[in-house]
């Protein structure tokens, strides 16, 4: 007979001799008193004078059981109502209202173990409240009394209960012979049904009825049923054993128990709960339109569930498995939006400027419309932070009619996560890419990967050799995922990739996307997105009615040029939704109904300009020359200062130079000094004088060969004593016969000069080639030199 069935032999003597007053041995339990600690159990089997060890883990319990010892022994029990709650959150609608006070005997606890404790019921109790949860749960109880009175009836039922309770007996010949000892011998109604009770394998919700059931008569009629079913049980299972007897062996004993247990739910007239999962499993696998390779791996883990112990944990394993299966798109899809005058309002709407990106969506829906069986292309949104990468991906979603799907990729290191763990691995799952289609519903997505310039590589794989397979329009039609492990088609699936650089993208992996860079905005470019988008959200944010905040033309320009300097809009619509809350806090105390704000309630409401141009400042003496640089913000200016003091031809570089840009210096100052006669430089000059060339923002690294040409500019101005203009920025590799090299961010450092207030720009000739992509209004107000050699630069830059 199974261990369920028996009572435990201290059990059975505390039942059966309970301790009289005084008595040696057990001591007597004090009385109860009105608040004691608390201990939540998932399955209370403890009645009034039985005894149950207890094996207690929980810090704060522990230390309540210790607290208990010193201080009256006494603890109260209680059964969660459903699922156990953390002991920080509980309350008393969370626990049964009638529980066990109960008196500790003894506590022992091994360092770094759990705590064993050996506990004796008392009686049945009432949970008033919970009056503390800390350092540990207490509880205010009161006494829930028996209700007896003794009939012809309750002396029939406890016949009845002792009746039936010996035919248990004998039908389970395993449990302890002092339990039929004690069935004739206790003469208390309410105790009998109790240690017959605790007797029995019940369930956690039978065992509580019992227990919370005052009234003994009610009592006893419940345990009787309980008795009943358990005999017709115990005579199933006797004769479900003569039955299967012959089909298994002694090796063969998780099959037996199986077949018992199926045995008994046709007897009883239950469908097997594992065969009908399994039914509704293959029902819903038979309605799912699946490719060949994916059904016919579906129905092979399929049978596999059929033949498993729902207990094994393989059994879980495949179940996760098929519900992947089942809940995948694999042939559900959008229809795409083919209106492309609609696509382009909604890209319009959106989005101010970005014109070569819409283009190229409007270029992919007119080719979807021809040829409907297309591949998705795989596109790759570049620039600076704020410049609307991420939205814009929201926005191509809603134009196509389909559903949008982000992941971000910066920081992820693991292959793993993108090609999914194997499931010989404990919780193994799908990766992102498989995950975020489930969550899309559709195979057909717009799916973005930002910040794919951020992937790292460690001991556990290189993520971005696995997305060579996932971006490249040849091989994502039959992408393998490691943990379903057979192919899924991704070709319709429009991959949008966002990066801020490109540099850290590795080689392979970029050429499989279509790069679309996206620059910085004009002062004007951000006046217009902030009256269309920026100022109604931050309104709304702030819950501002339109009539109760306006910003002049002038106020935002005053904000763009003092408190913002970026080649994106996030810290301009920070500095929109400072004045907004502002204004939001002067309109709930009713100081003023709504508010204009020109420059002044600019400067009043966001205090000093954060930034001021510096331009003619730093070029008024001679050594100091204005650059352009490019950095993940967008374009820059940079200025490059240059000083010389008696010395032996030393050369000191500071400003945190890379190597490059180091070199840049060095080629900077052989080419001047190669042409110290045509500058009228003394021929003694550079041996009796040392030069230390120095670029501010000392803690911010630089590097690169676009810094040549101001190198250059700044020793050249130095040593001729002609001051730099200060209205002029320029920017190019130099090489040592003096020409003027191509450099990139061409765009990014138009915007950056106007920006700073500049009027003349040089750039090398040989990027004339790429101001096809700028706009006029992005070079109005700006004069552009193209130069091909030193000496044009210098003529246009120094002063007579």
């Amino acid at each position: 007979m199974s261990d369920e069935f028996k009572l435990s032999e201290t059990a059975v003597h505390s039942a059966s001799n309970p301790p009289e007053s005084g008595s040696a041995g057990v001591p007597q339990p004090p009385g109860i008193p009105g608040v004691v600690p608390l201990l939540p159990l998932m399955d209370l089997n403890l009645f009034p004078r039985m005894i149950q060890p207890m094996l207690i883990s929980e810090e704060s319990l522990m230390t309540a059981i210790q607290e208990t010892i010193l201080h009256g022994r006494v603890i109260s029990l209680f059964n969660f109502r459903g699922e156990p709650t953390q002991l920080a959150d509980l309350g008393a609608d969370a626990l049964h209202p009638i529980g066990m006070s109960a008196y500790v005997l003894k506590m022992n606890k091994d360092d770094g173990g759990p705590m064993r404790v050996l506990v004796q019921g008392i009686e049945r109790i009432h949970l008033v409240e919970i009056a503390s949860l800390a350092p540990y749960p207490i509880a205010r109880i009161e006494p829930a009394t028996d209700r007896l009175e003794v009939t012809r009836q309750v002396e029939a039922l406890v016949a009845s209960v002792r009746s039936l309770f010996k035919k248990v007996l004998e039908l389970a010949p395993g449990m302890p012979a002092e339990l039929g000892m004690m069935n004739q011998s206790v003469e208390q109604p309410g105790l009998l049904a109790d240690i017959v009770a605790s007797a029995l394998s019940l369930k956690r919700e039978d065992r509580q009825e019992v227990l919370s059931t005052l009234d003994v008569e009610k009592r006893l009629e419940l345990v009787i049923l309980l008795l009943e079913r358990q005999i017709e049980i115990l005579e199933l299972g006797s004769k479900i054993q003569n039955q299967i007897k012959g089909k298994i062996d002694k090796n063969q004993r998780d099959y037996y128990l199986r077949e018992q247990i199926k045995a008994i739910h046709e007897e009883l007239g239950d469908k097997d709960e594992t065969a009908a999962e399994a039914d509704d499993l293959a029902g819903r696998l038979e309605k799912k339109e699946l490719p060949e390779e994916a059904r016919g791996a579906a129905f092979k883990e399929l049978n596999r569930v059929r033949r498993m112990n729902p207990a094994s944990a393989e059994y879980n394993v495949s179940r996760t498995y098929l519900d992947w299966f089942l809940d995948l798109p694999w042939n559900e899809a959008t229809e795409d939006n083919r209106d492309i005058n609609r696509a382009q309002a909604i890209l319009d709407e959106d989005h101010y400027g970005l014109e070569k990106i819409k283009r190229r969506i409007i270029e992919y829906l007119a080719v979807h419309k021809l040829k409907p069986d297309m591949k998705g292309p795989i596109l790759c949104f570049v620039g600076p932070p704020g410049t609307g990468k991420t939205s814009l991906g929201r926005s191509i979603a809603r134009a196509l009619g389909r559903k949008f799907v982000r992941i971000s990729l910066g920081g992820v290191r693991d292959e793993a996560e993108i090609r999914g763990h194997r499931r010989t691995y404990v919780g193994a799952l799908p990766g992102r890419i498989i995950q975020g289609l489930k969550r899309a519903g559709t195979r057909n997505p717009v799916f973005m990967l930002d910040e794919i310039d951020k992937l790292g590589q460690d001991f556990r794989g290189d993520p971005s050799s696995a997305l060579l397979e996932v971006l490249d329009p040849e091989q994502n039609h039959s992408f393998s995922d490691h943990y379903l492990e057979v192919a899924y088609d991704l070709s319709k699936v429009l991959f949008i990739a966002t990066a801020n650089v490109l540099d850290t993208i590795p080689g392979p992996l970029r050429d499989r996307m279509e790069i679309i860079g996206l620059s910085g905005y004009t002062d004007e470019e951000k006046i217009r997105i902030a009256k269309k988008y920026l100022v109604p959200r931050q309104r709304e944010a702030n819950g501002l009615k339109a009539g109760q905040i306006t910003f002049r033309d002038t106020a935002l320009r005053r904000i763009i040029a003092d408190y913002t300097r970026e080649a994106g809009l996030r810290n301009l619509e920070r500095e929109i939704g400072s004045i907004a809350r502002h204004v939001a806090t002067q309109v709930a105390k009713e100081e003023v109904e709504k508010a204009v704000i020109g420059p002044p309630e600019v400067a009043r409401i966001l205090g000093p300009a954060k930034f001021e141009s510096e331009v003619k400042a730093r070029t008024a003496p001679a050594g100091v020359a204005t650059g352009l640089a490019w950095t993940m913000a967008g374009g820059d200016i940079l200025f490059i200062e240059a000083t010389a003091m008696p010395g032996k031809g030393g050369l000191t570089l500071t400003g945190q130079l890379g190597d490059v840009m180091k070199e840049s210096a060095t080629a900077a100052l052989s080419w001047v000094r190669s042409r110290s006669s045509e500058l009228n430089i003394p021929e003694d000059y550079f041996s009796r004088h040392d030069l230390h060339i120095h670029l501010p923002a000392g803690a911010i690294p630089k590097d690169g060969p676009s810094a040549g040409v101001t190198l250059t500019t700044a020793l050249v101005s130095l040593v001729t004593g002609r001051r730099v203009r200060p209205d002029v920025a320029m920017t190019g590799e130099i090489s040592l016969r003096g020409l003027v090299l191509p450099v990139g961010g061409i765009k990014e450092k138009v915007l950056a000069a106007k920006r700073a207030g500049l009027k003349e720009i040089l750039l090398p000739k040989r990027n004339q080639r790429d101001f096809h992509e700028i706009s006029e209004h992005l070079t109005a107000g700006l004069t552009i030199h193209f130069v091909e050699k030193m000496d044009e630069v210098l003529r246009l830059a120094l002063k007579d």
